[in-house]
This record gives C-alpha cells, sequence and structure tokens, in this order.
C-alpha cells in the first residue's frame, strides 16, 4: 500500500467526488487507503492479520466513504444467518434483562445480530423453531424457557439442529442439551439458613410454577435445609405460586387466614416478595418487624424497594454470556470437536442481606 497516500488522506480528511452522495463500494474504499480491496476485506473480518497503521488507514476511509458493510450478501456467501435466536418465557419480566445483556454483549462481539421471541406471544413449537434453522433465519439458538416439550427435542435431533441450540437459566430434565443455570439449591439452602440464624422456626415458602424446573430446585434446596436444621413443618406452609407480583398477594390471603402463622416467608423470586409485602402492609403487617421475607433474583429493583429487599443473587449476565459462549462454540465448524459439553455450567449465587429480614424478637 502507499503510506504517503493513507496519510495524505488523513491530513486533508476529504473523501473523493461523490462518494457521499451514493452507496460507497469496496472498491471506493480501497481507493481511498491506498490498499487492495482484499485488504478492506481482510480488515473487516480479520483485523489481527493487517498492522495497526494499515488498519486505521482502512477503518479512516471506511469512516470517511461511509461504507456499509453488505451482511445479506456476505451471509448468503457463507451460508450463514448472521442471527441467534433468544426464546424467553415472559419479556415483561425485569429478570430476564440482565441475562439478554449479557448473550447481547457476547453474540455482538461475533458480529451475530439477536433476535427475541416471547413463548407467552408466540407458539412456539419444535417445527415452528426447527423452520427458523432450515430456512436459514437462524444459525443458533439459546433457550430460557424450560418447557420445551420431549417431542419438541426429538424435532431437533432429527433435523440435526440439536448442536446449535443452549439453554440459560432453565433447563428440561433429561435433556443433555448444553445449559448454564445458577446453583437454584444452594441459594434456597442459603435463604433458609440465614433465617433460622435470625431465630425463626415457622418459616413459609411461596414456590413458582409447579411445571418448573426453577420452582422444583430451589424447592428441593429449602425442604433439605428445614430438615438439617430439624425445623417444624406444616403442609400449609408451602404456598404455591408463579413467580409473579400477583402470587405475592394471593399468598397473604393464605397466610392471613392461618391459624399458626409464620414468621418468616422464603419466596421463589422477588417478583413474589414485592407482591407479598406491599399486600401485608396493605393489612397492616410490617415488614420485618412483624414478618421477614426472603426473594430470590436480586433484580435492580430488590436495592430500591421499601425495605430493601434480603434475597438470593444470581449473576444474571454472566448467565448470559455463558450461554452465548457455549453456542458460539457449538456454531464454529472449527470448534465442534469430539466432547462438546453436556454437563451443565452452574454458576454460584449469593446472599445479598439487606432490609426485609430481621432477627426474631419473640
Amino acid at each position: 500500500m502507499s503510506t504517503r497516500n493513507c496519510e495524505r488522506r488523513k491530513k486533508h480528511n476529504t473523501p473523493e467526488m461523490g462518494l457521499v452522495q451514493k452507496s460507497a463500494r469496496i472498491q471506493d474504499v480501497a481507493r481511498q487507503a491506498g490498499v487492495s480491496t482484499a485488504t478492506v476485506s481482510r480488515a473487516l473480518s480479520n483485523p489481527e492479520l493487517l498492522t495497526e497503521a494499515t488498519r486505521e488507514c482502512v477503518f479512516a476511509a471506511i469512516r470517511s466513504t461511509g461504507y456499509r458493510v453488505n451482511r445479506a450478501a456476505r451471509n448468503l456467501r457463507t451460508r450463514q444467518a448472521g442471527a441467534v435466536l433468544v426464546l424467553v418465557p415472559n419479556l415483561g419480566n425485569p429478570f430476564f434483562s440482565q441475562i439478554l445483556a449479557g448473550i447481547s454483549e457476547a453474540i455482538g462481539e461475533r458480529d451475530y445480530s439477536v433476535v427475541i421471541v416471547d413463548t407467552n406471544d408466540h407458539t412456539s413449537t419444535g417445527k415452528l423453531l426447527v423452520d427458523y434453522f432450515l430456512d436459514s433465519q437462524i444459525d443458533g439458538m439459546i433457550c430460557l424457557d424450560g418447557s420445551v416439550s420431549n417431542h419438541d427435542l426429538q424435532q431437533f435431533e432429527e433435523n440435526g439442529v440439536s448442536g446449535q441450540i443452549v439453554f440459560a437459566c432453565e433447563w428440561v430434565h433429561g435433556s443433555d442439551l448444553p445449559s448454564v443455570r445458577s446453583d437454584n439449591n444452594r441459594g434456597a439452602r442459603l435463604a433458609v439458613r440465614h433465617l433460622y440464624e435470625l431465630g425463626h422456626r415457622k418459616i413459609a415458602h411461596v414456590t413458582g410454577p409447579e411445571d418448573n424446573v426453577l420452582t422444583h430446585a430451589r424447592r428441593e434446596g429449602m425442604l433439605a435445609e428445614r430438615e438439617r436444621l430439624d425445623l417444624p413443618f406444616r403442609e400449609e406452609w408451602i404456598i404455591r405460586g408463579d413467580f409473579s407480583l400477583n402470587s405475592g398477594r394471593n399468598a397473604v390471603e393464605k397466610i392471613l387466614a392461618m391459624d399458626e402463622r409464620p414468621t418468616a416467608v422464603f419466596c421463589a423470586s422477588d417478583q413474589v416478595a414485592f407482591g407479598l409485602i406491599s399486600t401485608l402492609a396493605a393489612n397492616g403487617i410490617s415488614v420485618p418487624e412483624d414478618i421477614s421475607v426472603i426473594g430470590f433474583d436480586d433484580i435492580e429493583l430488590s436495592e430500591y424497594y421499601v425495605p430493601g429487599l434480603t434475597t438470593i443473587r444470581q449473576d444474571r449476565r454472566a448467565l448470559g454470556v455463558q450461554a452465548a459462549a457455549l453456542l458460539l462454540q457449538g456454531m464454529d465448524p472449527a470448534g465442534a470437536v469430539a466432547g462438546r459439553r453436556t454437563s451443565p455450567v452452574l454458576l454460584d449465587v449469593e446472599l445479598v442481606v439487606r432490609a426485609s429480614a430481621a432477627a426474631l424478637d419473640r
């Protein structure tokens, strides 16, 4: 390349006549930078192969000419869609925001777009999902919804797309598809133990939806820790919910009707805890003075809620980042080596102590 030509272009910073008025081509960038079109392509696809001076010259020419990569043409050549599908069970739930941010961050670094489908609003059958792959609309899928059926999983397998699917946060029992999840069992144990250490013995639990894997993992952890600590148990203290604000409100109605009320409640999500606390307050019951409450997830509002919510923190951004990394590995032909990980990646959780749980003084 002509270094003097590149320096002259930088110094004057004046694009060639007509380049701003029309769509710039790669040939225009090459001419502006004084390099070959192959060098421009290399700067876009493998910039590490060029010297820093050449990279700067090419990217300066790209900015100057207004050149934009024709992704459709590039994807057609490489037989890739350039997109990853993310299935979310409820986009209205703020819990998923940080997971999606982590996925977007990791996927974006590899120049893929992210397509989000809310499974609450779509009939996301196995055939429809397979069609996304077969119609070359996506290259891979991250599933945050553990309600995918075994029939759907079988269709993924039969159509040869299982290697391009990763579960995050939730999973399907019995499936060997890669997954990234938090240690939900340990989180529930931490919550019960913290209440026990505060002097509570009558501890209720508001669950998530009955058919959800997170519900089972957290309930199992809660029951195991309760048994280990030899805590008293009443069947009515296990209250069915669904991770929503409304289930927290409904739980209060059941608690108020109990002959022997719990002194503390472990909620299967922060949303449940918010609904519970506000409804308790509406009924003249103060948190934590009258009853202590712990949530699960540590969504952004937990820190600012009144009282500040004691909860179990999941690293939701890390869930997204690691799920994306697993997917990219499975999508990369060069990385499709024997022994693709099928055992789950388990991320640790931590207890975040705030103001909604206090020592029992009676």
